[in-house]
């Protein structure tokens, strides 16, 4: 709501919390967001009495629109950025970001007064777009949990990696993760894969840390295969088309 409140053009009339009374929410406004956990939703949606008027929308990424169901106007907005205190989450959400959006077109309305890109992302997609979007956030925050863990035993602290993580990312985003990948199952250094492997294995909590490593070896070569089938695609491609001319 703070967000909103910045940009101008809306006035917020405040949160109503778990002791108040919900059924009369929807009156004498023209937008009702139900921001409570995706559990929640559904049921707090129901304790609104419905005013055709008033567009209801939830904030949940998984969940469709059925969820909204006793209300005709509904609606979903989901930001594709974390927000860890509203200080933070308010500056993030002006800040030009994805927001994926269906059902009442004052969800565009939204991502478009907060400088956003607007996504349409129909119910059936939903699940495959917050898994998405989960791997995106909660696993890459663990990811770099495991690196600052392993780079704690050889003495270094997690900032080292930094450069490293930031520029992997942004190389991963500008250049596609097929060209972007880099590291011994790209090279086919399986030896120096097998000595992390040992490694890992010496250290405490070792099966979560090797498994965890297995499973991003395997993908990283399941990348590498990609990226060299689509180089041996694009050959072909350009052969015959030499040949034809």
């Amino acid at each position: 709501m703070a967000a909103l409140d910045a940009v101008g053009g809306y006035r917020c009339q405040g949160a109503l919390g778990r002791d108040r009374p919900l059924a009369g929410a929807a009156r004498g406004v023209d937008l009702l967001v139900i921001a409570a956990p995706d559990d929640a939703v559904a049921e707090v949606a129901s304790m609104v009495e419905p005013v055709d008027s008033t567009a209801v929308i939830h904030l949940s990424g998984s969940l469709g629109l059925g969820v909204l169901e006793t209300h005709r106007r509904r609606g979903s907005l989901h930001p594709l950025v974390p927000l860890p205190d509203e200080t933070i989450g308010s500056r993030r959400l002006m800040s030009g970001i994805t927001f994926a959006v269906a059902g009442d077109p004052i969800t565009r309305t939204l991502a478009d007064s907060l400088g956003g890109r607007a996504l349409e992302v129909d119910d059936d997609d939903r699940t495959a777009y917050h898994a998405a979007a989960s791997i995106a956030a909660n696993h890459l925050v663990a990811l770099v949990g495991q690196v600052e863990r392993v780079a704690a035993t050889a003495g270094l602290p997690l900032d080292a990696f930094a450069g490293l993580m930031r520029a992997a990312l942004d190389d991963a985003v500008a250049l596609g993760p097929r060209r972007a990948l880099t590291g011994p199952a790209v090279r086919g250094d399986w030896g120096t894969v097998e000595r992390h492997r040992a490694e890992l294995n010496g250290m405490a909590g070792h099966r979560t840390e090797l498994a965890a490593y297995d499973a991003m070896v395997g993908l990283a070569r399941r990348l590498s295969i990609d990226a060299a089938v689509g180089r041996t695609q694009s050959s072909a491609a350009v052969a015959g088309a030499e040949r034809v001319a």
